[in-house]
């Protein structure tokens, strides 16, 4: 992030949050319904400080990551066949697009009850909702290269390693980490919703508990809060590293 831009975030912020404020002041709305900004952020910091949110931040944070490079990896040698093979393509597609379709809060409980209620099920989970976007991304990126420029690297006699290091995967970058960007959040969707199919620690787990049995709304937003910084940071985090790999057209 620019540092021109941290301004602009920083009022962003600010208005958000006067609006939400505005809104339970004009709406009268009690704090059960909807609790103020200021006691969501007293609560957040409590529950950091106390040590209630951060072993539920870690272990989510695990899910998030080894789902997300499990099905990015996945999804990167896939891609990569489907836009090389129209055959494959032909013939996988269909069932990406229909596994794609089932809604992954209708999959969470045969995956839970597959794979057990502990971190493989989660980061299973988190893998199929990366998958998709980013073998998809993959794909257009490799078949958006230019012919002319394989054409010349067969002339050189460049060997398939030297295309596919030195021209297929620099040119499709671009294409790749807009997928790339699209599952770091995914994944964390992916994430909760494994949470909330069965586990014992965890973001998602958080929510239902302040939600239910604590019935305490502030922590239910402080949790979503930090769902969002998470989500958000993880973003950025692919950007960075975007802007490192990728140059400057």
């Amino acid at each position: 992030m620019r540092l021109s831009t941290i301004p602009s975030v920083l009022g962003a912020l600010a208005v958000s949050l006067l609006l939400w404020k505005a809104v339970v002041v004009i709406g009268g709305y009690p704090p059960f319904i909807l609790p103020p900004p200021e006691s969501v952020l007293v609560r957040l910091v409590e529950a950091w400080t106390d040590g209630v949110m951060a072993p539920h931040a870690a272990t989510t944070l695990l899910e998030i990551g080894l789902g997300f490079a499990v099905g990015s990896v996945a999804a990167l040698v896939v891609g990569y066949v489907l836009g090389r093979s129209s055959f494959v393509a032909r013939l996988i597609s269909p069932y990406l697009v229909a596994a794609q379709a089932t809604p992954i809060l209708a999959l969470a409980p045969v995956l839970a009850l597959w794979f057990g209620p502990g971190l493989l099920s989660k980061v299973v989970i988190a893998a199929l909702i990366v998958f998709f976007p980013v073998a998809v991304s993959t794909m257009v990126g490799i078949r958006s290269v230019d012919a002319g420029l394989l054409e010349l690297a067969r002339s050189l006699r460049a060997t398939r390693r030297q295309v596919v290091m030195t021209l297929e995967i620099p040119a499709a970058l671009p294409s790749i980490f807009g997928g790339l960007r699209i599952g770091i959040t995914l994944a964390v969707v992916g994430a909760i919703v494994g949470e909330w199919a069965g586990a014992e620690r965890g973001l998602g787990v958080l929510v239902n508990l302040a939600r239910g049995s604590l019935f305490d709304i502030p922590l239910m937003f402080a949790t979503l809060v930090t769902i969002a910084a998470i989500g958000v940071a993880l973003y950025l985090a692919v950007v960075l590293v975007e802007r490192r790999l990728v140059p400057a057209r």
